[in-house]
């Protein structure tokens, strides 16, 4: 009987380092800096994990990862900034009745 390798599973992280399942953060963070938001959608992107994996294990809504998705499509990883998420929307109009 031949003994089985086991392969390690990574993808390439935000800072071009390998990211493995026990780089992720921890399932139980509560303070979503830069950096782990986009090591999140970095596993998610490379089949790490998928994204009810995801949601699941970080208690994201769909909604909520698809917009880190979304914001770093389309402004890289300062799109992530909490702070200045107004800045990178742009102008809304305002709805009228």
């Amino acid at each position: 009987m031949q003994a089985r390798l086991r392969k390690e599973n990574y993808v390439i992280g935000p800072d071009g380092s390998p990211l493995t399942l026990a780089d992720l953060p921890n399932p139980s963070t509560k303070r979503w800096v830069i950096r782990r938001k986009a090591e999140v959608v970095a596993a998610v992107r490379g089949g790490l994990l998928s994204l009810e994996e995801a949601c699941e294990r970080y208690r994201l809504t769909v909604e909520e990862f698809l917009g880190w998705q979304r914001a770093i499509d389309k402004h890289g990883l300062a799109g992530l900034r909490t702070t200045r998420i107004q800045h990178y929307r742009g102008k809304e109009t305002p709805l009228t009745a």
